[in-house]
């Protein structure tokens, strides 16, 4: 079995962000950590890059900011979800921002169906 690394000190970082959070889970998915907000995928850290599920409302827009760029793993791009490089979430307001924006839009989302 495979496992990717990812960034312990941005896991950490994100986990501040997220302590007054209630129903937040951590699991090791996607080559990286993903964090789970009320039962639905919300942020996650693939090697030094930040995930976040924002949505397609502000996908286009978020795509303009420092350090964003499309989240593509398949082959195409997974509209709604995007990366960020480290220098796009170097500092608090910058994190806090991709997580504000992932959290308003975990308010929306659509939980996936659990496997059986």
């Amino acid at each position: 079995m495979i496992y990717m690394t990812y960034n312990e000190k941005l896991a950490a970082r994100v986990r501040t962000a997220l302590i007054h959070r209630k129903a937040v889970e951590e699991k090791k998915m996607m080559g990286g950590l993903t964090f789970i907000v009320n039962g639905k995928m919300c942020v996650g850290i693939v090697k030094d890059e930040l995930m976040a599920r924002i949505g397609p409302d502000v996908y286009e827009m978020a795509l303009r900011r420092k350090g964003c760029r499309e989240m593509n793993f398949t082959g195409r791009p997974m509209k709604g979800f995007v990366f960020i490089t480290p220098n796009g979430t170097g500092n608090k307001k910058d994190l806090g921002y991709w997580i504000d924006l992932a959290l308003d839009f975990n308010k929306k989302a659509k939980a996936s169906k659990k496997r059986k």
